[in-house]
């Protein structure tokens, strides 16, 4: 089989593939590089979710590339769809067209240590590359619950994230499954059109108001004619968000009392009935979970061809779910609004390191990585949206830029200096994670009183997280340094 060489291997062509790809080109002058996308499409999590009403939670402005602000955005917050356009143009605009190799899946990628090479084994061929830049994200997998006999459902099954718009609700008693961020999107958009909808909840979220609104023709015209007035209000949102951090890094203050009385007063407003408003509290600390935006879930959950399910689901029958009170509740359709495994990357259980274990093997007792970027045993491998990169208040389009800077940089310097490989030392790596365990201790995610996919359930860590602030986590990952890895030169590969 014929193998393909390329300097640089980048997995995914979501926002971290084509940040990599477009900093890989302009900043680095490496055009020896591709793009490998399962897909036959750019977008990653905006290609893959487009069930009904999917927006992003953070402002437009915030949630684009710094270097490639949008001036067409139609909302504060933005649609999905308009997401995946803006990727799709951004693949034009940054020259990566030639680049992206669609319908490449990658299922094995081993590192050969003789040739200081990665070996990648795709859908669409095999390759060999210096070095991986994995921008597969977390959000990729959908996680299936484990309910007993949902196989033998009689009726239609399917994720948010694999939504099936052939498949009519109307007039359907529709079961949905969870009450993350997609399902408080997608529940009011299909409330009116089915005939009941059963919601099972186990956990409550916290609500805040969403402040969308339609951004006028005027302000649009101004980002086009005066591109420094929407960099302007990107860095008024930026530091925003930035303020907002003390609700999440220690004990209860005056901003977390605030945010809690301004989210139980939403629910009061929306919610008028008391039994089924006791029912949507959360009993845990706000923050500990994702916060979640919507003006239209809790009206749709008051509607009366809607029921909020909170005892647990024990069996799945060919009719229905069956609940822990001995109810039977009838369905034609279940969607399941259950999340990714975030701590469980499918990409891990393909990428093989240096001493033959997956990177799975390797996290078999939960994620780990130095900076988010580079694991112990994996030479040039570099990690997007790595382990301890995650945030709970801003935009995580600015933890990609500071990743992939940080990848570039390390690439641009060994390529300087002769270097064939790098990898950070086991030390290295412990102690880093060691000083992230000890700040995320303190945190609201670690201390609020609730499970989240923020933990990693094999190792009781927080491992998805980064426990600081957003500018911090940018100063770090500035540019690569040498201390704490070991490097071969090319002169001692033999």
């Amino acid at each position: 089989m014929h193998t393909t060489h390329v300097r640089v291997a980048v997995i995914g062509a979501g926002f971290s593939g084509l940040a990599a790809g477009h900093r890989l080109r302009r900043h680095a002058g490496i055009e020896d590089f591709v793009i490998l996308e399962r897909a036959h499409d750019v977008g990653g999590t905006w290609r893959d979710n487009t069930y009904p009403g999917a927006a992003c939670d953070v402002p437009s402005n915030l949630y684009c590339f710094s270097f490639a602000p949008n001036p067409t955005w139609s909302h504060a917050f933005s649609p999905g769809d308009e997401i995946q356009a803006y990727l799709r143009r951004c693949a034009r605009e940054f020259g990566l067209v030639p680049h992206l190799r669609f319908g490449h899946e990658v299922t094995a990628a081993r590192w050969d240590h003789d040739r200081a090479c990665w070996r990648l084994t795709t859908s669409g061929g095999a390759y060999s590359a210096d070095v991986v830049i994995a921008g597969a994200g977390p959000l990729t997998e959908p996680a299936m619950p484990a309910l007993p006999g949902l196989a033998d459902f009689g009726g239609r099954v399917f994720h948010s994230a694999r939504w099936d718009h052939e498949h009519d609700l109307s007039g359907e008693h529709v079961a949905v499954v969870g009450t993350g961020a997609s399902a408080i999107q997608f529940v009011p958009r299909i409330q009116p059109l089915v005939h009941r909808l059963d919601l099972y909840q186990r956990t409550p979220p916290w609500i805040m108001p969403r402040n969308d609104r339609p951004l006028p023709n005027w302000q649009r015209y101004l980002y086009r004619r005066l591109p420094v007035a929407q960099r302007v209000v990107r860095q008024g949102l930026y530091w925003q968000r930035e303020a907002t951090l003390g609700a999440f890094l220690g004990p209860l203050d005056r901003v977390t009392a605030l945010a809690t009385r301004q989210a139980l007063a939403h629910l009061r407003r929306q919610v008028p009935d008391p039994e089924l408003r006791a029912r949507l509290t959360p009993d845990y600390r706000l923050g500990c979970k994702r916060v979640l935006l919507s003006n239209d879930y809790y009206p749709a959950l008051t509607r009366p061809n809607v029921e909020l399910v909170t005892a647990p689901i024990t069996e799945v029958r060919p009719g229905g779910l069956l609940t822990a009170d001995g109810t039977e509740h009838k369905a034609d359709t279940i969607v399941l609004g259950t999340g990714f495994e975030a701590t469980r990357p499918p990409i891990a259980r393909v990428v093989t390191g240096r001493d033959g274990r997956t990177l799975a093997e390797v996290w078999r007792d939960g994620m780990a990585a130095h900076q988010g970027a580079m694991v112990a045993g994996f030479p040039n491998l570099f990690l997007v949206i790595g382990p301890g990169t995650g945030l709970g208040h801003s935009s995580m389009i600015v933890v990609i830029e500071a990743q992939v800077r940080y990848a570039v940089d390390a690439i641009r310097r060994m390529h300087d200096q002769g270097i064939a490989d790098v990898e950070v030392l086991p030390r290295a790596q412990e102690a880093y994670n060691a000083w992230l365990d000890e700040r995320m201790r303190r945190t609201v995610w670690a201390t609020g009183g609730c499970t989240s996919w923020y933990m990693d359930e094999r190792s009781g860590r927080v491992s998805a997280l980064w426990p600081g602030s957003l500018t911090r986590f940018r100063r770090i990952n500035r540019r690569f340094s040498p201390v704490g890895h070991r490097a071969r030169r090319w002169d001692r590969i033999t």
